[in-house]
């Protein structure tokens, strides 16, 4: 019988691979047929490391068979690689169970003539383990194609991506990027401070048995080293955020009484942290433009107990729906999410190099947009989740360029103890995996004159 987690897992990497699903749908809609907590938790390993070691697997499969990828079947070819992944980087099931539970998902995928080509292949590899042909770490790093090979292949990344990181930071910080990228992200908490303090939170999830400890860089988070907190009652205590995206409310810096506006809210993470600066005062509104968006933001700012937040549904095109300014403007802009390959391992391989470009003309029109409701005087925050510089400074450039009323602010001078680590030599903040060890995210305030 095959077992539970590896059928699962099976269901949401073919999921993925025929595009009707991303990688969050596909792991929710598979897990849902899994009773026992402990499959749950393989099926989503195996998801989540296959995606982050698919490139490697794939020039494995193709090494060892003498086939190329095309010509194999898509679901053999996800059997295939979901294998390879637990036969060198799991060690706690017995290969030969892999091998065996492997042919028998072909076989129930109606793929019976190929069982024994997965099982060739498998076996192959098993034999083979200790002496993988994968492209070796450079002698010299300065030789780019045998860098690219590396970086690419070794530790499966897409050969645009890794050029552009091997160009703009070294060998040696592009390496560390791509490893931190293929560790397991830690579940990382932001205190709900509407309700709690980070050391109340930490004696209260120590007393049902979870272990966490302080986040480095933002003063409200909590890293979850033992025990699942999500199990709890005390859920509304916190949100899970990753520690880099907790760090962007304080380029907002919102102040109490103050009007602010989270133009992108949701899910709603920043929005809370900023009612918490506010004291739960003022005028705080949480915007976005999906109205599926807004449901699940309206869930999250209800669980969290925010009294002064007012939610608007923005329209997609045009003037916002505001008659006068407000005194920080929050434009978490949609972005390629290429900052959070690590969380979502999916998205180096939907992405492509000219879907940067493309987002960056969405985002620099969103930044016009919400410039017209910040008032004389008032700050205006742009923030993504990217690690690429046409979305980031590049937007910011352009949109100074083109709008004279506003400036960039040195946020190194601002008095936020907290962001000066993470500040780069213009005063936003960037956080990058090989310096921070965080998700690549990026900030930066503007405001406008008067």
């Amino acid at each position: 019988m095959t077992s539970p987690a590896r059928a699962a897992a099976f269901r949401a990497l073919a999921a993925i691979a025929s595009e009707q699903r991303d990688l969050p749908t596909a792991l929710v809609e598979s897990r849902q047929r899994l009773e026992d907590e402990r499959d749950r938790s393989l099926a989503s390993a195996i998801v989540q490391g296959t995606l982050r070691w698919q490139r490697a697997c794939d020039y494995l499969i193709e090494q060892v068979s003498a086939r190329p990828l095309p010509s194999i079947d898509r679901e053999v070819l996800v059997i295939l690689r979901l294998s390879l992944y637990q036969i060198l980087h799991l060690d706690r099931v017995p290969s030969s169970a892999i091998v065996d539970d492997a042919v028998n998902l072909a076989r129930a995928a109606g793929k019976k003539s190929a069982t024994g080509f997965v099982n060739a292949v498998l076996r192959s590899t098993l034999r083979r383990r200790r002496t993988l042909p994968l492209p070796p770490r450079p002698a010299d790093p300065r030789d780019r194609a045998a860098a690219l090979l590396y970086l690419g292949i070794t530790w499966s990344h897409p050969e645009w991506l890794v050029a552009r990181w091997l160009d703009r930071v070294g060998f040696e910080a592009a390496e560390r990027w791509v490893q931190f990228n293929n560790d397991a992200a830690p579940l990382t908490l932001a205190v709900n401070r509407l309700r709690s303090t980070r050391d109340d939170l930490m004696a209260t999830l120590a007393r049902d048995g979870i272990q966490s400890e302080k986040t480095p860089y933002a003063p409200h988070g909590l890293w979850v080293t033992a025990g699942n907190p999500l199990r709890q009652s005390s859920h509304e205590l916190f949100l899970v955020q990753d520690e880099a995206s907790q760090l962007v409310p304080a380029v907002v810096d919102a102040q109490p009484g103050e009007r602010t506006l989270d133009l992108c809210a949701a899910p709603g993470g920043k929005t809370v942290i900023m009612s918490a600066d506010m004291k739960d005062t003022g005028a705080l509104v949480a915007s976005d433009v999906r109205s599926r968006r807004m449901t699940l933001l309206r869930d999250t700012l209800r669980r969290a107990g925010c009294r002064h937040v007012h939610l608007v549904h923005v329209p997609a095109e045009g003037g916002l729906p505001f008659t006068s300014g407000f005194d920080r403007v929050l434009v978490d802009a949609p972005c390629s999410g290429l900052g959070t390959v690590r969380r979502d391992p999916d998205i180096k391989w939907r992405r492509q190099e000219r879907d940067v470009a493309g987002f960056a003309e969405r985002q620099l029109t969103l930044l016009h947009r919400a410039a017209g409701v910040v008032k004389p005087g008032g700050r205006l925050v742009y923030a993504t989740c990217s690690s690429e510089p046409e979305e980031n400074e590049m937007v910011v450039q352009r949109f100074l360029a083109t709008q004279p009323v506003f400036r960039l602010l040195d946020l190194r001078r601002d008095g936020r103890g907290e962001l000066a680590p993470v500040l780069d030599d213009h005063g936003m903040m960037r956080t990058l995996p090989f310096a921070h060890g965080l998700e690549a995210f990026f900030a930066a305030a503007l405001q406008r004159a008067g």
